[in-house]
């Protein structure tokens, strides 16, 4: 069966969406559209440009995600030299190996530009700090004077993926300047609003995975210092836009996966804990097909 689906973002915390794709796949169902952000913009890109859920499980045991943790060299003490790039780079880490390596997967399909992917097959969601505002790729390029099909889709995915401080942010470069462009996180998490957004009839049931609680079961936040006040704060702005939009009647289409005790930027995280996000996200989608109708 032909749905549309919607993968959020969580840093590292992304595995868990593997296995949620893997059962969805297993079970008959084949994404036709699909949209995300940060991790789920990954996630979205390997199932547009066609490879399974056994696929990005293989690609994801045979990278070492430190690699991603790709400093600037420096002669400077490394404690020092990472509060200077915080400052003057605005991120620790280059994210060019990230977008090298989407790079690299992408074109084992043939896909470099939006222009080898079927139209409206593939949105991710970044944020332009410069501009203040929210852009939906490959179509909101055009705002920018960048023609879409020629844009890679590697650096769409890698413009999503840009955790503030985390990952430098990506400079995209147009007619009108130079715009500052970080992790679509930051705006919206979890882009369900995209597909179905309640003006149209919908051609294709929407399945959303969303890395977090139920909405009505979600923990309170305990903050009790400035680092948790920092969390709470960015939390907060994140996930406020995706909870106002979400009915109810959209939440019986989400598959919720909650993922306490893994950390977003855990890029040392070990194949045991690889292992159990990935068996978390089957669980859950297993649980949620149970009682899905569409």
């Amino acid at each position: 069966m032909k749905i549309d689906g919607v993968f959020s973002g969580g840093g590292v915390k992304g595995f868990a969406l593997i296995g949620a794709y893997q059962v969805m796949e297993e079970k008959g169902f084949s994404f036709q559209r699909v949209a995300g952000t940060s991790a789920g913009a990954i996630i979205a890109g390997f199932s547009a440009a066609g490879f399974t859920g056994s696929e990005m499980q293989k690609m994801m045991e045979e990278t070492n995600l430190r690699d991603f943790m790709d400093t600037r060299k420096t002669l400077l003490p490394l404690p020092l030299a990472k509060w200077l790039l915080l400052y003057w780079r605005l991120g620790i880490y280059r994210g060019l190996q990230l977008e090298e390596w989407l790079e690299k997967k992408l074109a084992s399909k043939g896909i470099f530009t939006f222009l080898d992917l079927p139209e409206k097959s593939l949105q991710v969601v970044a944020s332009d700090l410069t501009n203040g505002r929210m852009l939906v790729l490959p179509d909101d390029l055009e705002r920018y004077g960048i023609p879409k099909e020629t844009f890679p889709v590697a650096r769409a995915i890698r413009m999503s993926c840009g955790i503030p401080y985390f990952f430098e942010p990506v400079k995209l470069r147009s007619v009108d300047g130079v715009s500052v462009i970080v992790d679509g996180g930051v705006l919206s998490n979890f882009p369900m609003w995209l597909f179905d957004q309640g003006k149209t009839k919908l051609q294709r049931p929407v399945v959303g995975v969303k890395l977090s609680h139920y909405f009505g079961e979600r923990p309170k936040t305990k903050i009790q210092n400035g680092i948790q006040l920092f969390e709470a704060l960015f939390s907060t702005m994140r996930d406020a836009h995706d909870s106002r939009y979400i009915s109810r009647k959209q939440e019986k289409n989400i598959i919720f996966i909650p993922t306490t005790g893994f950390e977003s930027i855990e890029f040392d995280l070990t194949e045991k804990k690889k292992e159990e996000l990935i068996a978390l996200g089957r669980k859950k989608t297993l649980e949620f097909l149970q009682t899905w109708t569409f």
